[in-house]
């Protein structure tokens, strides 16, 4: 690919940040919205191949039930990553699936090496790019790394996230509006009485936060929500485990609630009578482990069932058994070694 040629039309830098992250949101809103079981169409607001990719990554899940996405375990760290971060590793899942749709993977790789290095504010030429580069480019500007007034445009200008992306340890200057500044620095403040308190009117967050919290009140600038044993078990239904609740809840703890008596004593910034419910919430979810089986029963004679039984038990498959009853269980994986043994037995007259 031919390197890319400056132009004489710049853009201001406002406007592209602006841009790139009301692109990048757009993929941070659909994983929240389906964390939060909201009612969401593929098409809206985000593209087919940014959903390929949250599913190659195993950030989000499809339902085997009805097909409905949710957001998964690693979807919800993904989310507690800064905006560089988050950029860093989408893209190297998309690199990942890029032959897949017929796109040449050092061409991309290429072209991201000069988008990394290129100028903030300044347009570059599309001419000379081939068809998979130019649909390489649509890609990159439905995720808000360039953009580009119409698809036809024979110019783009890259955005801040598309700046050093091959660098996931570079520093770069934050890419958002003042509220996201405030929220840097801390913006919630959980109580004893489990309620929690965020300065913010920023949507992706009362979204974030609402998948974990029941939400009661909002007003301008402020989010009142209380932790409660529901809406912390349906997040942990949902893959999110107390540990990352509980890191979210510190990583954006008001800078209030880092500097009083209790935090310095605890090294802890929320109260601990709430992380220790937290943690006990998810522990009454673990009191059960569930293990997919095929029950046995109905045997002829005692020897029957022993003879089943311990065979089953010598595979390491036997995942439940009562010689009371007759009637044993074992694991989905070994249901077909067990079948065959047993035809084979009962061929041979036992």
């Amino acid at each position: 690919m031919s390197t890319f040629m400056d132009g004489p039309k710049p853009k201001e830098v406002s406007f592209l940040d602006t841009y790139a992250m009301s692109r990048w949101r757009c993929v941070l809103h659909y994983m929240v919205g389906a964390g939060s079981n909201s009612k969401i169409r593929e098409n809206e607001g985000i593209s087919p191949d940014a959903v390929r990719i949250l599913l190659h990554a195993n950030l989000m899940r499809r339902d085997e039930r009805d097909g409905t996405p949710s957001i998964t375990r690693q979807g919800f760290q993904f989310l507690l990553l800064n905006s560089q971060a988050q950029v860093w590793h989408f893209m190297l899942q998309y690199l990942d699936t890029c032959e897949e749709r017929g796109l040449n993977l050092p061409e991309c790789l290429s072209m991201l090496f000069q988008l990394s290095f290129s100028t903030l504010g300044k347009d570059y030429s599309s001419e000379g790019m081939s068809s998979g580069m130019l649909t390489f480019l649509q890609h990159l500007r439905e995720f808000g790394l360039v953009y580009q007034r119409k698809r036809k445009e024979g110019r783009f200008y890259p955005t801040r996230l598309s700046l050093n992306i091959t660098n996931k340890n570079a520093i770069v200057p934050s890419v958002g509006n003042d509220d996201d500044k405030v929220e840097e620095n801390g913006y919630i403040v959980v109580e004893t009485n489990f309620r929690v308190y965020a300065y913010t009117d920023s949507n992706l967050q009362v979204a974030l936060l609402g998948l974990f919290t029941e939400l009661l009140y909002r007003f301008p600038n402020l989010i009142v929500g209380v932790l409660t044993r529901d809406s912390v078990r349906q997040a942990l239904k949902g893959g999110i485990t107390a540990e990352q609740i509980v890191s979210y809840l510190q990583q954006y703890a008001h800078p209030n609630m880092i500097n009083t008596e209790s935090a310095v004593k605890t090294r802890s910034s929320l109260p601990p009578t709430v992380v220790d419910q937290i943690k006990l919430w998810e522990n009454e979810r673990n009191r059960f482990v569930y293990t997919e089986g095929v029950v046995y029963n109905q045997f002829l004679s005692q020897a029957d069932f022993i003879t089943l039984r311990d065979y089953a038990l010598s595979i390491n498959v036997l995942v439940w058994q009562s010689e009371r009853n007759r009637t044993m269980v074992v694991t989905k994986n070994g249901h077909d070694d067990v079948k065959k043994f047993w035809k084979r037995y009962s061929k041979n007259g036992g």
